[in-house]
C-alpha cells in the first residue's frame, strides 16, 4: 500500500515547486532581454532583428543605398515602379514607416518637394535624414538655363556623376553603425566598377550614332545631365520637373526642330504622360515628317522589381541601347550583358 503524505509537506511540496519554476521563468526572460538591449548587441547589426532600417525615396537611392550597406541593413523604399517623385505625397503609412526608420536617405535637389515637411520632421524627432546629392561638388550640379534658382535633379543621368554619391552613403552608414564602415567602402568601391564599366558602354555606343541624327527628344527635361555626358543634344516638351503642362507654342516649337533637323525617333518615358510625345508625332506628320516612338525610357524611376531594368544598370543599359537603336547606331540587341528584354 501506498504510504501518503501529510498534508502540511503536500502544500510545502507544492509551494516550492512554485518557487523553482518562478524562478527559470525570470531568469530566462532578464537572459533573454539582456541579450537584446546590449550595447555590444545593439551596435553588431548582423542578425535581421538588428540591421539598420533604411529607408529611401526613389528606386534608383534604393539600389544604391542596397549595394552599400549590404546585410547590414534592411532597406525599403517608399517609391515603386512608374511612381513619379516629382508628385509623389507619401500617405500617413509611409510617414508612419518614416518615423520609425533609423536613417532617411532621399535624392535631393528639390526632386521629392513634396515630401520636405516629412524629412523635417523626421529631423526634429531625431531620425539621421541625409539626401545623395549632398556629397556631390557644387561643379557636378546642373543648372538650366532660366532656373538659376532650382538646380536639376536628375542626378543618376550621368553615372560618373552617380557613382561619386556612393562616397556620402558610405559616410551616412558608417557614423551610425562604425563597426561595418570597412565593409561599406568595400562594397562601395566593388559596385563603383560595375557603375564605370555601364558608364564607359554609353559613351562608346552613344558615340555610334550618325551626328547629323543624334538628338535625344524626350518627354520632360530629365537628360540633361545623360545629355552632357555622353555627347548628344537634348531637347524635351516639359521642363526638369513633371509640375507643369507645356503649352501649344512648346509642342510647336519642338516639331519645327523634329522637322528641320530630320529627327527619325523620339522616346516616351516610363514615369510621364505618353499623350505630350503622340502630338508631337501629330504634329511632324502634317509637316510630310514620320518621326517613330523610339521605345520608353526610364527617367524618374526603375524597371519592375526583380527584373534586369528594376536595378540601376539595368535601368542605364535599357535607356542607353534603346536610344541607339532607334537613332541608328550600333549596339548589341540586348545590351551590354546581353539581359534587356527589348522587342
Amino acid at each position: 500500500m501506498r504510504r501518503q503524505l501529510p498534508k502540511f509537506q503536500i502544500v510545502l511540496l507544492s509551494a516550492i515547486c512554485l518557487i523553482v519554476l518562478t524562478s527559470v521563468v525570470l531568469t530566462q526572460g532578464c537572459t533573454k532581454s539582456s541579450e537584446t538591449n546590449s550595447p555590444q548587441n545593439a551596435g553588431s547589426p548582423t542578425t535581421a532583428e538588428n540591421r539598420i532600417s533604411v529607408v529611401v525615396t526613389t528606386g534608383m537611392v534604393s539600389d544604391l543605398v542596397r549595394h552599400v550597406a549590404g546585410d547590414y541593413a534592411d532597406v525599403v523604399g517608399l517609391m515603386g515602379e512608374g511612381v513619379d517623385p516629382h508628385l509623389f505625397r507619401p500617405t500617413s503609412s509611409d510617414i508612419g514607416t518614416l518615423m520609425k526608420a533609423d536613417l532617411i536617405i532621399y535624392s535631393g535637389l528639390m526632386l521629392e518637394g513634396p515630401m520636405q515637411p516629412q524629412f523635417e520632421l523626421a529631423r526634429r524627432k531625431g531620425r539621421t535624414v541625409s539626401a545623395v546629392a549632398d556629397g556631390l561638388p557644387k561643379s557636378q550640379v546642373r543648372y538650366p538655363a532660366g532656373l538659376e534658382d532650382h538646380p536639376d535633379p536628375h542626378i543618376w543621368g550621368d553615372v560618373e556623376t552617380w557613382a561619386m554619391s556612393l562616397d556620402h552613403v558610405v559616410r551616412v552608414l558608417s557614423e551610425f553603425d562604425p563597426k561595418h564602415a570597412d565593409e561599406y567602402a568595400a562594397n562601395a568601391n566593388a559596385y563603383r566598377a560595375k557603375l564605370m564599366e555601364v558608364h564607359e558602354y554609353a559613351k562608346s555606343a552613344i558615340a555610334t550614332i550618325p551626328v547629323e541624327q543624334r538628338y535625344l527628344v524626350t518627354a520632360h527635361d530629365a537628360f540633361g545631365y545623360f545629355s552632357t555626358a555622353y555627347e548628344i543634344p537634348v531637347k524635351s516638351v516639359q521642363g526638369i520637373s513633371t509640375e507643369s503642362e507645356p503649352g501649344v507654342q512648346d509642342i510647336n516649337e519642338l516639331v519645327d526642330f523634329l522637322v528641320r533637323n530630320k529627327v527619325p525617333a523620339i522616346f516616351v518615358e516610363s514615369t510621364v504622360n505618353a499623350a505630350n510625345i503622340q502630338a508631337v508625332v501629330e504634329g511632324a506628320k502634317q509637316q510630310n515628317w514620320n518621326v517613330k516612338i523610339g521605345g520608353t525610357l526610364y527617367s524618374d524611376s526603375l524597371g519592375a522589381p526583380g527584373t534586369y531594368e528594376g536595378t540601376y544598370i539595368g535601368m542605364m543599359d535599357s535607356n542607353v541601347t534603346t536610344i541607339v537603336k532607334a537613332l541608328g547606331g550600333k549596339v548589341p540587341e540586348k545590351g551590354l550583358h546581353g539581359k534587356l528584354s527589348l522587342k
